[in-house]
């Protein structure tokens, strides 16, 4: 220990934070309680994202993905919640989806979503607009009736502007009739 380290009653060096680090080598002082801390106190961060595991809403985003405040890329494409062609009836698979996407946003009540439905190119583009709207409001609607409040989402539609693959194939059409999430301050 080196000279001039302030020590308890017992001698020991001072802990404020009680995370197994002296405050000489924490470098991050005032860790919550509880919060489990690497060698030089700081909370884990197990995927390197910059947000410590005990935030992390997502803790196992790949390696250069940006992320917002939970530990989430800042807009996330809801696998497996797609639709068929013109309709904005959620399969049972997507439900199951998002059923977890409920879990997440009931346990973190500060998080409001922008959910953003998008459809592939056939039709015309004010019809494609409107059931991207009410693809997103589809999300919307069911993840209110899974305890979600409305108030922390809204619905928005962009139609065929959006595409992340080929409208040419009909599995890049498939791809393109989705819903992503984007956190909404």
């Amino acid at each position: 220990m080196p000279a001039g380290v302030a020590v308890d009653a017992e001698g020991c060096p001072l802990d404020s934070d009680g995370d197994g680090v002296p405050d000489y080598r924490d470098q991050c002082p005032g860790t919550p309680a509880g919060v489990e801390v690497n060698a030089n106190g700081c909370p884990l961060d197990s995927d390197n994202d910059g947000v410590p595991d005990y935030r992390d809403q997502c803790p196992n985003t790949p390696a250069g993905v940006e992320v917002n405040a939970l530990g989430c890329p800042d807009s996330v494409v809801l696998q497996d919640v797609n639709f068929e062609f013109d309709s904005a009836q959620l399969t049972s698979n997507a439900q199951n989806v998002l059923n977890g996407v409920a879990e997440r946003l009931v346990s973190n009540p500060d998080v409001r979503v922008s959910i953003e439905g998008h459809t592939d190119s056939r039709g015309s583009d004010e019809y494609n607009k409107n059931l991207s709207q009410e693809r997103a409001q589809s999300v919307a609607s069911y993840l209110a009736s899974r305890g979600v409040e409305a108030n922390r989402m809204r619905a928005v539609g962009y139609g065929e502007e959006q595409p992340v693959a080929s409208n040419e194939t009909e599995e890049g059409r498939f791809q393109n009739r989705r819903v992503e999430l984007d956190e909404w301050n």
